[in-house]
């Protein structure tokens, strides 16, 4: 079993064996991914499996994203079955634009996204995707094409900070970097502000400022951390903290948008 809990070695060759193990699936506003500013007032058919590939202390989602096979109540939803569910909604409202990969870690499952996505074009729904965005660079070429919208998150400009969760900064960036250059990808950001680990001002302006480096137009959440999963030893991020950094981030982006206040 890998570090992620959700690919495994099989007679020699690895497998992603939560491929359409759903744990949760949801009708979800679009802003609750969150994307703030593509196809606002839609909605979007979430699903997501178990499993990642960061320990992040501070984990939202902690039940599933931290769990294996074992630990959790699944389901096998196959890619057409996925779509029709999908298809069926937007008959019964037009509101609904498609699916949504989210809650644990999607791309460590890239071949399910890949595979719904493909379903989801041929049906004229749009595919989502919420992801930490550490995977290596041919998975997500492979998914760029197919994908509508992304929020990715992007936890903090320390290589240290990524070390500690498990990750890589750098494949963070390359990630963000390849989707800012899809032209029919929208793209937003998420960063999670938490209270004594990346909440200076200096940190926030190196995100902003390398964000606008890479497109000026790319929307950025500054989200407040709540105590989650191994992280409870500190209270919730001031609120006045997360709009002060989020004037930080106004300075070098247009478009920065505040979550969980």
């Amino acid at each position: 079993m890998g570090f992620c809990r959700a690919r495994r070695n099989v007679d020699g060759h690895i497998v992603a064996q939560n491929y359409g193990r759903a744990t949760s699936l949801a009708l979800d506003p679009i802003e609750k991914k969150p994307i703030a500013r593509w196809r606002s007032g839609g909605t979007v058919l979430s699903v997501g499996s178990y499993g990642c590939n960061l320990r992040c202390p501070f984990c939202q989602n902690w039940q599933i994203s931290q769990a294996e096979s074992g630990d959790v109540a699944w389901r096998y939803v196959s890619p057409h079955e996925l779509v029709d569910l999908a298809a069926r909604e937007r008959r019964r409202d037009p509101r609904m634009v498609g699916l949504a990969f989210t809650y644990n870690e999607p791309l460590i499952g890239w071949e399910y996204v890949r595979d719904c996505a493909k379903l989801a074009r041929d049906s004229d729904l749009a595919c989502v995707l919420v992801s930490n965005g550490c995977a290596s660079e041919s998975v997500v070429r492979a998914l760029a094409p197919l994908t509508d919208a992304a929020n990715i998150d992007l936890k903090s400009f320390s290589p240290a900070f990524y070390q500690s969760c498990a990750g890589d900064l750098d494949a963070t960036r390359r990630t963000i970097e390849i989707l800012a250059a899809e032209p029919s990808c929208h793209l937003e950001i998420t960063t999670l502000v938490v209270t004594g680990i990346n909440d200076s001002a200096d940190e926030m302006r190196q995100i902003a400022r390398w964000l606008a480096s890479v497109d000026p137009n790319i929307v950025l959440h500054v989200t407040r951390f709540f105590p989650r999963w191994r992280l409870r030893d500190r209270p919730a991020t001031p609120v006045e903290d997360v709009y002060r950094l989020a004037d930080v981030a106004r300075e070098e982006l247009a478009s920065v948008v505040v979550g969980n206040c």
